[in-house]
């Protein structure tokens, strides 16, 4: 017979099975009843499933001691209630069950009472319908139903049981004078259609059959002992005729065979047989009666259900689904379990996650949960991309920009010969239409992921542009100055600001440009970096580039700054020449639009987020470059295709 042990853990995967964690427990007050629910706990114990309520079924059934079991059952939340009773254990219960209409409970029976004839007559079965329970194992024990048909006291005149058997089947005697009926011999055993007969519910005699299998595989290894190698003290083989039972002991313990019915049978170090169990299903059979279904094995620790055969109990039914018992229902996802205070761990309320968690597991690097705290997603990464709308109309204007001043370049290339170019030294105007190129191509630096190279390219890039752009201006306001001034009696001031002179001056203010930068990326250059910050829906990884250095970064806009106001400052004092040379006031307003974006642009770099950041920066590169282009050779080229009679030396000198 499997151990009780075995049945608590049978019980134990039936409930972690069907998802029942909230259950109740019922036990005999016997050592029985005591030692299956302590077997039970002990197989719960690391689950997920708790005890709702444990009731012990007194011996005496006292009736105020039933009523409180059952209006304990009644009254309690869990849905599913297990059992360790005996049978009269179980009548008892039954009776105040159904006195008390209890027909919501899904009863988890053990072997003892599960396939009580008793209890399956129409009047429990509003209660017990649905049941289930584990019961030994049933098998058809090949040629029983003919030996016990065949069976005949004349037969078996040696046993003695056989005429106990017949007078107890037949209610007759085979002595004269008790009263009854005299045993004729001629009555015949019809199979199934007494208790003793009924071959259809063989399951504690299969259990004793194939204990006699074990006992003879045992005699048969004693059997086969060969003198001087037995297992025992001087190696001697035990006499099978006086047999001692610590002898009869260790072989059963080694014995492993294969019953007739093709079932492997051995013991374990605690003497146990495998556990095997036939799971039975109460149905309702069509005479309103309970009917013992089979639905299922356990087979040691293998479980097999044909969830399709169960009658649900708790007036589920079997179309239903497995009824629930549960303490709390499982939390949604985003939320998470909470136990509430002096209760079992199944009872918990169900809290929101904090965000960024999943199932209030905090999500990997770099993953963030998404609103519904249902999955982990990657963190949005915030640049300023090629892809985005921004990106794309500022490639766009920086590639106008680009264009617009090839074309001006080829424009005065082509024209270079005419007074109009000429006049304000080609060579320095071709030098500033080259840093104006730099300066609308260098906004392309700043989009797309940052790296390594295009972070120490933008900025170096950028100041250096500007201020060789600044440094062309400077050099030609300062001509502008000398020139006038030139013409005043005594000056010599011209053989200062020649060619040579000048593309000196510009090297020199654009090499102090290119020193600064050199420091810069030497000593802490502009490395791509990370910067956390919250989204819409959590927090997004904002890609910049670090300046490394801010000293640096001061002392290149400064610089670039102190040169733009020093231009002004010269143009704004050559305002007063003649409207023909008057080179200066195109210097001015360009210097000024130069100047104007470049202070707005500080307090908007900084309270700006994220990609904006950048947007600011090229927006502020590509306006004062459009301002430079615009202001310095848009009226150039403007007398040169739509007013070509002024592009001549007469009218340049004209005042």
């Amino acid at each position: 017979m499997p151990s009780d042990a075995a049945e608590a853990r049978a019980m134990a995967e039936l409930l972690r099975l069907m998802g029942w964690t909230w259950v109740g427990l019922v036990s005999a007050d016997d050592d029985f009843g005591r030692f299956g629910i302590q077997m039970l706990m002990d197989a719960l114990r690391g689950t997920e499933v708790c005890v709702a309520f444990h009731e012990v079924i007194p011996k005496d059934y006292a009736k105020m001691a039933m009523q409180k079991v059952v209006d304990t059952i009644k009254k309690s939340t869990a849905t599913v209630v297990v059992t360790f009773l005996i049978d009269p254990d179980a009548k008892a219960l039954f009776d105040e069950v159904v006195e008390q209409n209890v027909t919501d409970k899904q009863w988890v029976a053990n072997d003892a009472w599960i396939t009580y004839s008793v209890l399956s007559v129409p009047r429990y079965v509003p209660s017990l319908a649905g049941t289930l329970g584990f019961a030994l194992r049933r098998a058809d024990i090949p040629g029983l139903g003919s030996f016990l048909a065949r069976l005949h006291p004349s037969s078996s005149n040696s046993d003695p049981f056989v005429k106990e058997l017949w007078e107890s089947l037949f209610g007759c005697s085979f002595s004269a004078g008790l009263g009854m009926k005299v045993c004729s011999g001629s009555e015949v055993i019809d199979i199934g259609e007494s208790l003793y007969s009924d071959v259809s519910q063989l399951r504690i005699t299969y259990n004793v059959y194939k204990a006699v299998y074990a006992i003879a595989n045992a005699v048969r290894e004693m059997l086969a002992c060969e003198p001087g190698k037995g297992p025992f003290l001087e190696c001697w083989c035990p006499d099978v005729w006086s047999l001692q039972p610590v002898e009869i002991a260790h072989y059963l313990k080694k014995v492993n065979f294969s019953t007739p019915l093709k079932e492997r049978m051995h013991f374990d170090r605690n003497g146990d047989p495998p556990a095997s169990y036939d799971i039975i299903n109460w149905h309702v059979a069509a005479q309103g009666a309970g009917e013992f279904v089979t639905v299922g094995h356990f087979l040691s620790d293998r479980f097999h259900i044909n969830m399709e055969a169960v009658l649900w109990g708790g007036g589920s039914g079997k179309e239903a689904k497995v009824p629930v018992s549960v303490c709390s229902s499982p939390c949604p996802a985003g939320t998470r379990r909470a136990v509430q205070r002096s209760r079992p761990v199944c009872c918990f309320d169900c809290l929101p996650c904090a965000a960024g968690l999943l199932e209030c597991v905090r999500c990997p690097e770099r993953f963030w949960s998404n609103p519904t705290h249902t999955v982990c997603v990657p963190q949005q990464v915030d640049f300023l991309s090629y892809s985005d709308t921004m990106g794309i109309i500022l490639s766009l204007v920086s590639a106008l920009g680009t264009a617009l001043t090839a074309a001006t370049f080829a424009t005065f290339l082509y024209y270079r010969h005419t007074p109009l170019v000429r006049a304000n030294n080609s060579e320095v105007s071709f030098m500033l239409l080259v840093s104006l190129k730099l300066c609308f191509l260098c906004a392309l630096a700043f989009i797309g992921q940052p790296v390594a190279w295009s972070c120490m390219l933008r900025h170096t890039l950028f100041g250096i542009s500007f201020v060789l752009c600044i440094s062309c201006l400077l050099s030609r306001t300062v001509v502008v100055l000398v020139a006038f001034r030139s013409t005043l009696p005594g000056e010599t001031l011209m053989r200062y600001v020649g060619p040579a002179q000048q593309r000196l001056g510009i090297s020199i203010c654009t090499l102090v440009q290119v020193l600064i930068c050199a420091l810069w990326l030497t000593l802490a250059p502009p490395q791509p970096a990370e910067r956390n910050t919250m989204g819409t829906w959590g927090p997004k990884i904002i890609l910049e580039c670090a300046m490394g250095s801010v000293v640096a970064f001061s002392l290149v806009l400064g610089y670039m700054g102190l040169l733009a106001c020093l231009c002004l400052l010269l143009a704004f004092l050559a305002r007063t020449l003649p409207d023909n040379f008057n080179e200066a006031k195109l210097i001015t307003f360009s210097m000024l639009i130069f100047c104007s974006v470049w202070v707005t642009f500080v307090p908007a770099y900084i309270s700006s987020p994220g990609k904006y950041t950048v947007a600011v920066e090229i927006f502020a590169i590509l306006a004062s470059s459009f301002g430079l282009l615009f202001c310095i050779f848009a009226p150039k080229c403007f007398i040169i295709f739509m007013r070509p009679g002024k592009n001549t030396k007469k009218h340049l000198m004209a005042r």
